[in-house]
């Protein structure tokens, strides 16, 4: 199923398309698997309180596991402020990325070669939550949007099956991978070399599982978000579908390499920079050499959302490809957390421009210790006012030019060539 609006679909469209996915099924179990609080603007919280209602007043027990991945569980306020007060908070389960999971099996090393043109030569275990593997339930809805990615190209899909809801090898390899392969090369793209690793594990062990997805396309303004496409099923082709209408509506060119690049965190959806390094990788492609990047965050307060992943961060700083490459091969702990190598890589410019973090939650000498530039958030936006500023060229009162992105989680922005 495919509907689409350039204006947005409207809830009882909304509400119409979802009774329709699931009918004529005789369900007694379902189990939801929307996106956490860190893909606000995806819709999928309304879209997940929907079928929550139809599912409980049909008499169906529903479980809601949030595909997680390595993020923090969602807290009380969060779950209320994405899935609304008619979804109970005691019905949400937390993924442990860590110990929740039951292999499947494996991608195997040959395949890994071959997709990332011989930079990966590595078996790759398939780690599902094991919810994901419970017979019991009669359908599982995976539930998210397709929106450009740094490790996959694109992402939802099944990423929000083997990442969200994957554990540590997966998580890891997938992330490296990537990394390898060139974030350049992957981002606002299909078939990539992470995204052809999903696949053939979706092919090879999820084909008995009753899994159905539940894909959006959006855009926001303000608080305000529009679902101009909504596509349901498991066919890939629907993700395909998704995928050209994501990279039509978030994706953004511009004529020539940006100077200086004020990128907003909302501090709702942003307290880490694992997170927030989204305002990075997601216009690098943009900035020119020798430019500025500069990070409002008023929310961040850690670097990692796991606590092993954090200290790594603190240990060994967003130092460049070359050099996260050299620590990875010289490091145990680096080489049994591979995302974090890959985190690493993601966040830094390689000295191709500047980037300063503004907060006000990490201190000053945090901020630089892991190789970043440092402004405090109070003066910061003394000069980039976000209730001022609009998305794209803005000129200051003294004539400097910005350009500004107030969520850099919702597009990708790049010089036209």
């Amino acid at each position: 199923m495919i509907i689409k609006s350039e204006t947005g679909i409207g809830r009882g469209e909304l509400r119409a398309a979802l009774e329709k996915s699931i009918e004529g099924k005789s369900l007694k179990k379902v189990l939801l698997v929307p996106p956490d609080y860190t893909r606000m603007y995806s819709g999928a919280g309304t879209i997940t309180a929907e079928y929550y209602d139809i599912f409980t007043k049909a008499g169906v027990n529903v479980d809601i596991l949030p595909a997680l991945g390595t993020h923090d569980p969602m807290t009380r306020g969060e779950c209320l402020a994405f899935f609304g007060k008619d979804v109970p908070f005691e019905k949400i389960i937390a993924h442990n990325w860590r110990t929740d999971v039951v292999r499947l099996g494996e991608v195997p090393a040959e395949f890994v070669n071959d997709v990332s043109e011989g930079l990966v030569n590595s078996n790759i275990d398939v780690e599902v939550n094991k919810l994901i593997a419970d017979k019991s339930y009669d359908l599982i809805i995976s539930i998210g949007q397709v929106v450009p990615h740094e490790v996959v190209g694109m992402a939802n899909y099944s990423k929000n099956i083997f990442v969200g809801c994957g554990g540590s090898n997966m998580i890891n390899s997938s992330h490296m991978l990537g990394a390898f392969y060139g974030m350049e090369r992957i981002m606002g793209r299909d078939f990539s070399p992470v995204r052809r690793v999903f696949d053939y594990a979706q092919e090879k062990f999820l084909g008995g599982t009753p899994l159905i997805y539940v894909l959006t396309v959006t855009t926001n303004k303000g608080d305000d978000t529009y679902i101009h496409g909504l596509f349901i099923g498991n066919q890939r082709s629907l993700f395909e579908e998704a995928v050209a209408l994501s990279r039509r509506l978030n994706l953004t060119y511009v004529d020539s390499p940006l100077k200086k690049v004020v990128v907003y965190l909302d501090e709702r959806e942003f307290k880490s920079t694992w997170l927030g390094n989204k305002a990075i990788y997601r216009t690098r492609m943009a900035i020119a050499d020798g430019g500025e990047l500069v990070i409002l965050a008023p929310g961040v307060r850690k670097f990692g959302e796991d606590d092993e992943n954090d200290r790594l961060i603190r240990k060994y700083g967003y130092v460049g490809r070359e050099n996260v490459l050299k620590l990875v091969a010289e490091n145990d702990d680096l080489q049994n957390n591979l995302s974090v190598g890959a985190h690493l890589i993601h966040g830094s410019s390689d000295g191709r421009f500047s980037i300063t973090y503004c907060t006000e939650k990490l201190s000053g000498d945090e901020v630089r210790s892991v190789s970043f530039g440092y402004a405090p958030y109070s003066e910061a936006v003394k000069r980039y006012d976000p209730s001022k500023l609009t998305d794209g060229f803005n000129t200051l009162d003294d004539g400097e030019e910005i350009f500004y992105i107030s969520n850099p989680a919702l597009g990708l922005w790049s010089v036209k060539n």
